[in-house]
Parts: C-alpha cells; sequence; structure tokens
C-alpha cells in the first residue's frame, strides 16, 4: 500500500521525476519521459506492480529527510538501535540515458542494508526478463530496458519476479546503486560515477539557485517552489507539467482522479509571471517559446493543454490492472478535457506575449500575427459558452471568469496598439469589444443583492477565480464590488480557512452528481488558497494575507512541497503531487508580500 501523499519527496532530471516515500522505497517512475508508462506503479497499486525499496532491514520510516541546501538532492536517515545510516537519492541532468542514483553511507555503527526491486514496465502490467552480464543485472521487455549496478558490487538474488540484495556496510563505508533505463534495441548507454555525478548536481542546482532575485523573509519556501518547478520543466522543450503524475485522488475513495503530466495553458500568465520576477530569464524565454509552439494553427483549435514537445493528441483511457492510490480508482492514462473549449485559455495566451514582452524577452517576429488571429476568432468566440477554468464535464455555462480573461485578451491587444504605432491593427475594434465584454459580465455576471460576482451568468454559485478579478486588472482593488466579491467567496467557499474551487452545494451531497457531472467531493484548492492571500494584500488586508499565507506555508510536508488539494478535516495532502499550480500560487504570493508598504507590515 502506498504511503500518505505528503510522504513522498520529488527526484528528477528535468525529462522525467520519481517520488521516493519515508520507507525508501521509489514508488512512482516514468521512464524515460514524465508523460511515459511508469517501470515503479506502486503509488496507484501495491508493491507488484512496481517499487524499488532501500532501507535498513526490517526499519520503518526513515528518522528524518531533507533536501541538501539549494538542490533536488534528497538525504534520509535512519537512526537505528546498531548505527546511523544515510541514503542519498537523485536524478543527475541528464546526458543520453536518464539514470537513479541512491547512495548509501553509514554515518556510525554497523547496519545492516536490504535492497528490492520490482520493475513491472508498462504500469505494473509487464514483468520483463531478468540476467546478469558482468556483475550487472539487466531487465528487458518490449522497448523497455533497465540496468542496475552497485560500487562496490553487491550481492543479489532473484526470487519472484525481484531483485533482492542484503549488505552490511561500517562507519565511513559507502555504496552506490545506479539504475539507467535505455531503449532495448540499443546498446547500453555510458555508465556514470555515481559521486562525480553527485558532486555535479549539487554543483549545478547551487549555480541555478544562486540566480534568484528573491531576499524577502520566505526565501527558503520560494526557493523550493522554484526548485520545483525547475524539476517540472521538460528541459528540451521548455514545457512545464502540472505535475510528475496521474490519478492521485482529489478526495480519498473518489472519482476524480486525473492525468496530469502535460501542460496546460491556464499556468501559463502565473508561470512566466513567477520566473521572471525571480529572475530565471532563461526558464521563461523557452516556456514562452514552448507556447508559441504549441498554439501554433487554428486559432478555433486552440487546446487547454498539450503534450511536453506541444504534441496536441493526448487520449485519455483507464487501468483496470491498478486498483488506485488508496482504493480510489479509477486510474486514468491521459485527459480527456484536451477536448474541451475554454475560452479563458486565450486571454491566457495573450496575457502572456504582452507580459513577455514587457519583460524583455526576446522577441519573436510572428507572435503579434500569432496574437492578432486569436483575436479575430475570439471576436466572436466570446459569446459563447463554455466548459470554464475547472475543466468540468457537465454543459457549457457562460463563466464570468472566461469572459473575464476574454477582456484581457483585448485589453492587452489594446493597450499594445496604443503604446506602439508601429504594430498593425485596428484599435477601435479591440477597444470596442473591451469594452462591451466589460458591460456584459457587469450586467450578466454580477449579483447586486449580494454584491458579488458569481461563477456564471445567471447562477447563484460562486468560484475562486473570481478572486482574480483585481489582478487582471477588469475592475480596480478598492471596486466595492471586488471587495464584496473578495469577502463572498472567502464566506462561502472557506473551510479551516482554506477554498474550496466552488460553490461547495455543487459538490455531490447524498449521491448526486456535482457541476462537473461526476459524483463526490474533492478538497480545498490550495492554489485558490494562495489567490485569496493575494486578493487580500492587495485591498489592503495584508496582515490576514500573510496570516493566511504562513497558514498554507504550514501545510507543505517535510520537504518544502505542496499537492493540488489539501482535506482540512484530515489533514492530509490530496491530489497530484507535487503540484506546480500550488507552487506557483506559493511564489506569486510571496513576491506580492515582499511589496507591502511599511505601514502595512504590522
Amino acid at each position: 500500500m502506498a504511503q500518505r501523499i505528503e510522504d513522498y519527496a520529488l527526484i528528477g532530471d528535468h525529462q522525467t521525476a520519481a517520488l521516493v516515500g519515508r520507507n525508501g522505497s521509489v514508488d512512482w517512475l516514468c521512464l524515460p519521459r514524465f508523460d511515459s508508462a511508469a517501470c515503479f506503479a506502486a503509488l496507484l497499486g501495491d508493491h507488484e506492480n512496481g517499487h524499488w525499496v532501500l532501507a535498513p532491514k526490517d526499519a520503518g520510516p526513515c528518522t528524518s529527510r531533507s533536501y541538501r541546501t539549494d538542490s533536488l538532492v534528497l538525504d534520509s536517515v535512519w537512526e537505528t538501535e546498531d548505527g546511523t545510516v544515510r541514503v542519498t537519492d537523485f536524478m543527475p541532468q541528464r546526458d543520453k540515458a536518464p539514470d537513479v542514483v541512491r547512495i548509501v553511507e553509514c554515518l556510525s555503527g554497523s547496519v545492516t542494508m536490504h535492497s528490492t526491486l520490482r520493475l513491472r514496465f508498462d504500469y505494473g502490467s509487464i514483468v520483463p526478463w531478468m540476467r546478469r552480464t558482468d556483475g550487472h543485472r539487466v531487465a528487458v521487455a518490449g522497448p523497455d530496458a533497465v540496468w542496475l549496478r552497485s560500487e562496490p558490487e553487491v550481492p543479489s538474488w532473484g526470487k519472484k519476479f525481484s531483485t533482492h540484495a542484503e549488505f552490511t556496510v561500517e562507519a565511513g563505508e559507502k555504496v552506490a546503486f545506479v539504475l539507467t533505463w535505455y531503449p532495448s534495441h540499443k546498446n547500453h548507454p555510458r555508465l556514470i560515477d555515481p559521486y562525480e555525478a553527485l558532486e555535479e548536481s549539487l554543483q549545478g542546482w547551487r549555480e541555478w539557485v544562486s540566480l534568484c532575485r528573491y531576499e524577502g523573509p520566505y526565501r527558503e519556501a520560494v526557493v523550493r517552489s522554484l526548485i520545483t518547478l525547475k524539476a517540472l520543466t521538460y528541459a528540451p522543450t521548455g514545457g512545464i507539467v502540472a505535475a510528475p503524475t496521474t490519478s492521485l485522488p482529489e478526495l480519498i475513495g473518489g472519482v476524480r482522479n486525473w492525468d496530469y503530466r502535460y501542460c496546460w495553458l491556464r499556468d501559463s500568465t502565473l508561470t512566466l509571471g513567477a520566473l521572471l520576477s525571480a529572475g530565471y530569464t532563461e526558464e521563461a524565454q523557452a516556456w514562452r517559446d514552448w507556447l508559441l509552439r504549441a498554439v501554433a494553427g487554428e486559432p478555433s483549435g486552440l487546446q487547454i493543454m498539450y503534450g511536453l514537445a506541444g504534441e496536441r493528441r493526448i487520449p485519455e483511457y483507464e487501468l483496470p490492472w491498478l486498483g488506485g492510490y488508496e482504493d480510489s480508482p479509477p486510474v486514468r492514462i491521459g485527459n480527456e478535457a484536451v477536448n474541451q473549449r475554454q475560452l479563458d485559455v486565450y486571454g491566457e495566451v495573450i496575457d502572456s506575449l504582452m507580459l513577455a514582452d514587457a519583460s524583455g524577452l526576446r522577441t519573436k517576429p510572428h507572435a503579434w500575427n500569432l496574437q492578432l488571429s486569436l483575436m479575430e476568432f475570439l471576436e466572436t468566440a466570446w459569446r459563447e459558452p463554455d466548459a470554464g477554468l475547472w475543466e468540468v464535464r457537465g454543459p457549457s455555462r457562460h463563466f464570468v471568469h472566461s469572459k473575464v480573461m476574454a477582456w484581457v485578451a483585448a485589453d492587452r491587444t489594446v493597450r499594445a496598439l496604443e503604446g506602439n504605432p508601429a504594430l498593425s491593427g485596428d484599435v477601435d475594434r479591440w477597444r470596442d469589444m473591451r469594452d462591451e465584454i466589460h458591460r456584459e459580465v457587469c450586467e450578466r455576471g454580477f449579483d447586486a443583492s449580494r454584491n458579488t460576482f458569481t461563477q456564471s451568468y445567471g447562477s447563484r454559485e460562486l468560484d475562486a477565480a473570481l478572486l482574480l478579478i483585481p489582478r487582471s486588472g477588469f475592475l480596480p482593488a478598492d471596486d466595492p464590488r471586488v471587495i464584496g466579491t473578495i469577502d463572498a467567496v472567502r464566506a462561502e467557499l472557506g473551510d479551516h480557512g482554506l477554498l474550496y474551487r466552488y460553490t461547495a452545494e455543487e459538490k455531490a451531497v447524498a449521491g448526486k452528481k456535482a457541476i462537473d457531472g461526476l459524483p463526490g467531493g474533492e478538497g480545498t484548492f490550495l492554489v485558490c488558497s494562495f489567490w485569496l492571500a493575494d486578493a487580500l494584500h492587495m485591498i489592503g488586508r495584508t496582515k490576514e494575507a500573510r496570516e493566511l499565507f504562513e497558514h498554507l506555508l504550514s501545510l507543505s510536508n517535510d520537504v518544502g512541497l505542496l499537492s493540488e488539494e489539501y482535506d482540512p478535516v484530515a489533514g492530509r495532502q490530496l491530489g497530484n503531487f507535487p503540484q506546480a499550480f500550488s507552487h506557483i500560487g506559493l511564489v506569486g504570493t510571496a513576491l506580492a508580500l515582499a511589496d507591502e508598504r511599511p505601514e502595512e507590515a504590522g
């Protein structure tokens, strides 16, 4: 059985990532890419679906663990009756093939270790053939091959389609294991030196962190979030995955289990802003360039998400042989929401392009033509209903957030034309569109009796995305309608100080289906709670904003990672992990609070 979500830590090589539990077990790893089939899938099933445990014999969870300063190198320490041992886990930046390195070091006494490697390709469904080659273990099945070696060599044996080893380390002794994936039709890649790889990894991460411009009071949390975002970046293209996992449930036993190993356009502006504000121009440039490549094509075909390299086809299917995390089926691969129309993404893309230009990123000559093409489609499409930001699988609606983001698209286009006469385009045309959207949203999306904007036209339900209205510039923060909306969202969507995405009454009750057409509920959505802190800060309630922000920081696990959601009653993380959106929210709020005025600091 898998551990609690917060009991895992992340290691990665900028092309894929693994989750390592407090018990020393790697329970999730997809090779060679984030979206490849997993060879360790115990996270969504059981140990027979693949894992690799390396820990003291008969020991429980590690005594303590931490990342080495400013890195993604994980140290797990066990203090046993016989001695103390440390296991260091990391994935070196890839040359040609992905490696997982695990170094055992005895810090005191004498400790007997055990290793059990169960490789199961294709999400835990295929048991590979295993053979010895020059003292190494080689596993092969279909297109996949994995090479396992140790330095110095540790004797191992096979049992029940697994590879086992047991060895004793004395104080000062080290044993390194290296697991390497490669295509089965090719010769094995160059073997790395695990100790050199460790030093290079530490140096590389620390050099990268040294570029961070943030020096505020929350630097440790901000740096950890930035490292996590970097780890979720697919280096060959610059795309950033929403999470490295699939099907971690939004409620234990529920069915809202989605595949997040893809790149969402909804994250684009917030991601770009966080990277630029923290000083990471190269990563921001790569993300902007990925965005331009991904969205190229017919404007009406703009998708809400794409693959790591901009792939458009992400078919969704289920894996019946996996029982799901804590018996929460189904396990889904792919994401059917790719076929939804979400009009807000047009605003996100255009806002991102404008932010990139304003920040001095290297311009792309075709970017403006792309923007005009998107605007020509949106000129009529904004009037239509859509699926909304949260990808509900129920009927389309006139979601207020979608309309606001259409306004953002028009507003940014107007501002670009007003600021640069050399650009081609009819500024009056887009100004008229902007004004019409604004009038309609204020008339049809606002409930005057409660002084709040609503989730969709004519509804009484609320939506946490309404908190983004002042950030977008649609209305100033001191507008009574903005303040009323913030207070209403906080009162109606709040639970133990955190926020759900939308009105609780629309969640399933007594077996009824919620707005998304699915039974069961979900946890509070962490990025929405960061948005609340931002909104409170914008309306001058900085003390409340800081208190909420620090509460959110306390929900991070022991190594500073956040999932998508949180169960405030059970006190545990929910949803895919770690979640880029949550960490983007953390960075954004920390940067916003760093700009607080002295009189608001108390």
